[in-house]
């Protein structure tokens, strides 16, 4: 049963994660942390922070990562065929049809029209992340994370990847605190 539950969790975040890899993400979690309580959010926000730090499509990573992790090796590959199987099937169907009707207004539509859905799915993927940080690392450290990162990334252009790979280094390094309650169970 594990199997099928990871084949139509995978299937269906690729089918419907219109857009690519980043409107994938809410999908992803929806399944994995909500519906079948695999891992709990902080859990998925490493997988997805180890996913964005390694090439390639980051539904496929976190299929393989998460589908091992549930179930092994053949969970592993049940997980990544399901993630892959739609956009492999409604590539050929829908790019031999799509080059017909391409510059219709009613595809532009569709388009724009999906587009503000994708948006509202990743800001409150984001959102929740900041809640998480905001536990761990306190509201005014979060805030100054946010200010620095949009800074880097915007301001100076900074690639995403050279920030990923410079906060990983510093969260390798940067010494652990406990808090009150964990000194206390220690």
């Amino acid at each position: 049963m594990i199997y099928v539950q990871l084949f139509i969790s995978f299937f269906r975040s690729g089918i419907l994660g219109y857009g690519g890899g980043p409107s994938t993400i809410p999908l992803v979690q929806k399944e994995v942390v909500h519906t079948y309580k695999w891992m709990t959010d902080e859990e998925f926000g490493d997988v997805l922070a180890l996913g964005n730090a390694l090439p390639g499509p980051i539904n496929t990573k976190m299929a393989g990562y998460i589908g091992y992790r549930v179930a092994g090796l053949f969970g592993m590959l049940v997980a990544v065929l399901a993630a892959i199987l739609p956009t492999i099937v409604l590539m050929i169907v829908l790019l031999s049809s799509l080059l017909k009707v391409k510059d219709e207004p009613w595809v532009h539509g569709i388009t724009l029209g999906v587009l503000p859905v994708v948006a509202v799915m990743l800001a409150v993927l984001a959102w929740q992340f900041f809640q998480s940080a905001k536990k761990g690392l306190r509201l005014k450290i979060s805030l100054l994370h946010i200010v620095i990162t949009v800074g880097l990334l915007v301001g100076l252009k900074l690639h995403p990847a050279i920030l990923i790979i410079v906060l990983l280094g510093y969260a390798l390094l940067a010494p652990v605190k406990k808090t009150e309650k964990e000194g206390e169970r220690s």
